[in-house]
């Protein structure tokens, strides 16, 4: 199998290429970014990015560019794994739209014009409206309408129904989204808190943990009432992944552990079990006015998101794709927190640390 990813050198796209390199039935791998590995000494080419063939794409470019390129990199292709997408501090929506949207629309129509069987593209647990009052776990077949202050979960949501008129347009073509929950890796600590926390966010979180006591990472957590967080290793997500493409799986698949973190559950993962609560209505206006100043690079659909409740049901990637999640999502954080703190990456230029 010849299998390209778009979005090979971030987070989920690394993870993709490790588990892609173990895998008998791929043969070739090519990997497509706007900023690929290089042996120049601008990046350094390590494992597993020095398993794929590098074709440099910026979707974001006129069409008149952005299709040769694609058609070069798909050409011959048994599947597609479409990832790229814009990094949380983009602070312009129609520069977001256009890497998001309409990159993605670029991507599925290179795939259609090469004849490409399968389409694999990386969706989130983001793009489903708010959960249930009961607090009961989503299938794959709740709303996917997103959150409506969320640009993120809002573009999802429009790439989704793309790939609904591709489907409907195309119906030889295997469609497959994943729908992971939050992703997290060590390698992935630098690339996190520069899009997440920002230089001035990273370093008071740094100072904070200078105050932990020996054993623990952070002297306290905010426990926010209702959050629930389920925190699946990327090297998890990357594994469904492989399986879905080797398979060629159709459809919809959730992505989680299971159970979740409440702020009882980061306490214990982070600070020993210590917490303060911390009323939700206070984060999000502290986030709003801190997000405006450009104290930090995300806005408040970020916390929007992750107040909608939403704790996903994965019994169906479970079921057909024979997956479960190896890693523990209390270590999954904690590794992670430590990555942040020790600003970690990789060897690709999204994953480099600094």
């Amino acid at each position: 199998m010849r299998v390209v990813v778009v979005g090979a050198s971030g987070n989920v796209g690394t993870a993709v290429l490790r588990a892609l390199a173990h895998e008998p039935a791929v043969t070739s791998v090519v990997g497509v970014a706007r900023r690929v590995p290089r042996a120049d000494g601008s990046s350094t080419v390590t494992f597993p990015h020095d398993t794929a063939e590098w074709v440099r794409v910026d979707l974001t470019s006129p069409s008149t560019v952005v299709e040769p390129a694609l058609d070069t990199a798909v050409a011959g292709a048994d599947a597609v794994v479409h990832l790229a997408w814009a990094a949380p501090r983009t602070r312009d929506p129609d520069a977001e739209r256009r890497l998001n949207v309409r990159g993605t629309r670029a991507v599925a129509e290179a795939v259609v014009r090469n004849h490409v069987p399968h389409l694999v593209f990386g969706s989130t647990s983001g793009v489903y409206s708010p959960g249930p009052a009961d607090g009961a776990p989503v299938d794959e077949s709740w709303p996917t309408d997103g959150v409506p202050t969320s640009t993120y979960s809002t573009q999802k949501s429009a790439v989704e129904r793309l790939l609904d008129s591709l489907e409907q347009t195309h119906p030889r073509l295997v469609v497959t989204r994943m729908r992971p929950s939050l992703m997290f890796q060590r390698d992935a600590g630098a690339e996190l808190a520069r899009y997440f926390l920002g230089p001035l966010g990273t370093w008071g979180l740094r100072q904070l943990a200078k105050r932990a006591p020996d054993g623990v990472l952070l002297p306290v957590t905010p426990a926010i009432d209702g959050l629930r967080l389920q925190v699946l290793h990327t090297d998890d997500a990357a594994q469904a992944y492989r399986t879905a493409i080797v398979g060629r799986h159709p459809g919809a698949f959730n992505l989680a552990p299971d159970g979740w973190l409440d702020g009882d559950g980061l306490a214990r993962a982070l600070s020993g079990g210590r917490s303060v609560p911390v009323r939700p209505e206070l984060v999000r206006t502290g986030l709003s006015v801190a997000s405006r100043l450009r104290l930090v690079p995300i806005d408040v659909g970020w916390f929007d998101m992750a107040r909608a409740d939403v704790v996903l049901d994965a019994s169906r990637a479970r079921e057909l794709l024979r997956w479960r999640p190896t890693h523990d999502p209390a270590d999954v954080l904690r590794e992670t927190v430590e990555g942040v703190l020790a600003g970690t990456g990789a060897g690709s230029p999204p994953l480099l640390a600094g």
